[in-house]
């Protein structure tokens, strides 16, 4: 646990024992669950709820547990390097689950404080709102709520297309977009549309979905992000983009309004964000949206792409 650099959280199996442990700068979470008088150990809550186990609590930074036929032991192996936790901002705004629980905290309520934030932040006169599913759900009814317009569903998602912004290139990401998403042109129609998402990365997505909802015959479309641009690439795991392929990275606001073809685009604050989770902001890596890292990359060249063979699909 000392010796690894970067985002990690871990459960071991051996024959008598059940072993989990967090990195020391609590990047990734890892909690703790009781199922009838057993341990169960998993990344986030919903995976507790799901097989009726109760959350006993999250393991902190540097933290180890023990699950063997002595019982749970919990000590704290490596002590933390920032003197606390710097766990990625990202699980609040996308990663973890909606229905997953962090700091005793709904995330589902966290995410319509964000579209609430971002309403009070970036209001425009329109007809109805809808979110980009499903991710983009909960701020979505936090926006229309606090803008006091109507929601509506105006895209329908393909259950069966999973993640499009980690396809290894873009072909795939275009095919995926493809089968991902649908418009409903009787909620579109001749209206002024709010279309929420939770973030933008490439940029792939989001352009795709502003030419379906003018298609669908959307008046004007305008798109509201509950997270801060994402300006920087993520070395802790996440096949996020290299810098050059991420869209807000060197451009202001309005040059990517005009490369996704909306009529206005607005991000929510940093400090929305923060006031949006209730939690300091120290408590968490934000390297993405602010390019601060909290474990520096072993060098510029520490993207994915140096673990797959070109060409190779």
């Amino acid at each position: 646990m000392s010796r690894i650099r970067g985002a990690f959280a871990a459960v071991l199996l051996s024959p008598d024992a059940v072993i989990g442990f967090r990195d020391p700068d609590g990047i990734r979470p890892l909690v703790l669950g009781d199922l009838d008088g057993y341990p169960v150990l998993a990344s986030e809550t919903p995976a507790l709820d799901i097989i009726g186990a109760k959350v006993v609590r999250e393991l902190e930074p540097g933290e180890l547990v023990i699950c063997d036929a002595n019982g749970v032991h919990i000590e704290q192996a490596v002590e933390p390097r920032r003197g606390g936790e710097a766990l990625c901002v990202f699980e609040h705004i996308y990663f973890a689950r909606p229905d997953a629980r962090m700091s005793g905290e709904s995330l589902h309520a966290a995410r319509e404080r964000m579209g609430e934030r971002l309403a009070i932040e970036a209001p425009v006169d329109a007809d109805v709102v809808i979110p980009v599913p499903d991710s983009g759900t909960p701020a979505a009814i936090g926006y229309a709520r606090a803008a006091g317009l109507p929601f509506g569903d105006g895209l329908i998602k393909n259950r069966y297309v999973g993640r499009t912004f980690i396809q290894p290139n873009q072909e795939l990401r275009e095919v995926g977009l493809r089968l991902k998403f649908n418009p409903l042109p009787h909620v579109l129609d001749g209206k002024r549309v709010i279309v929420v998402d939770d973030s933008i990365v490439r940029g792939t997505t989001t352009r795709k979905i502003v030419s379906l909802l003018r298609e669908a015959g959307a008046r004007e479309v305008h798109l509201r992000v509950s997270s801060p641009p994402i300006i920087s690439p993520c070395f802790y795991g996440v096949d996020m983009a290299a810098p050059e392929e991420l869209i807000a990275a060197g451009r202001d606001i309005d040059e990517v309004c005009a490369l996704i073809g909306a009529d206005s685009l607005a991000y929510l604050s940093l400090e929305g964000l923060q006031l949006a989770i209730e939690r300091p902001a120290a408590g968490f890596c934000r390297a993405c949206l602010t390019g601060d890292y909290p474990v520096a990359p072993e060098s510029a060249a520490a993207d994915k792409g140096r673990f797959e063979v070109s060409g190779v699909r």
